[in-house]
């Protein structure tokens, strides 16, 4: 009996490196099949906006999205943010600006725009089939993107349906596409001359860094999904 023994720990120790070398073998295929993401890649989030998102009146730098990147920084997220934000831009230019901008997959779109359509006249109507158009552009380019819809609001000073409307679309939009939402990207700038250029409508340095607070809680909550 005691000869055989020690043959028997050994079986049972080749046994179980077979099984582990077996197993790690087996695993293989599964790992080479998890996404870029899992495996270390920088995830790309598109800005489409307009002068809010470009910047007006400073460096590009001082504008949000270069802001957000120093905040995921911070956090120890790594991010490639590309800021294509176009001071007067139109949900109808942004339409037409975005199959040009989708020349690689993007992990996270923030669409901010309507608000010049309103001072242009645009009908609601008209600002929300656009912005579902853009969605639906990005997402069949890149169909796992995470959407994060940048709301705004108006002073509604007399009662007008088309100022109720237009307060309502972006909450209806990002609903409707089960994307993320920022409720109002100007909370707590709006109005503020401390944080407004002398026009009162385009954010200051100090305006820009509230934005980029607004903003970051939810993209960090849309790059975690990833």
């Amino acid at each position: 009996m005691n000869k055989t023994a020690p043959k028997t720990v050994e079986d049972r120790l080749m046994r179980s490196l077979i099984s582990f070398l077996l197993l790690g073998l087996t695993a293989l295929p599964a790992m080479a099949k998890k996404p870029a993401a899992a495996a270390g890649k920088i995830p790309t989030v598109l800005v489409l906006g307009d002068s809010l998102s470009a910047g007006y009146g400073l460096k590009r730098t001082q504008a949000y999205p270069a802001l957000l990147s120093e905040k995921a920084e911070a956090a120890g997220q790594r991010v490639h943010i590309i800021n294509a934000g176009v001071s007067g831009d139109t949900t109808a230019g942004g339409l037409r600006r975005l199959p040009r901008l989708l020349d690689r997959p993007i992990d996270v779109f923030i669409v901010e725009l309507g608000i010049n359509d309103i001072f242009r006249g645009v009908p609601v109507a008209q600002i929300a089939a656009n912005l579902q158009k853009i969605i639906d552009r990005a997402r069949a380019h890149s169909p796992q993107v995470r959407v994060i819809v940048a709301g705004m609001q108006l002073p509604q000073t007399s009662v007008d349906d088309s100022l109720t409307a237009f307060g309502q679309l972006y909450a209806e939009i990002a609903r409707r596409n089960s994307a993320e939402l920022v409720p109002f990207l100007l909370d707590g700038v709006a109005g503020n001359p401390n944080l407004n250029q002398p026009d009162m409508i385009h954010p200051n340095a100090s305006g820009q860094k509230v934005l980029a607070t607004n903003v970051w809680p939810v993209l960090e909550r849309a790059l975690r999904k990833g």
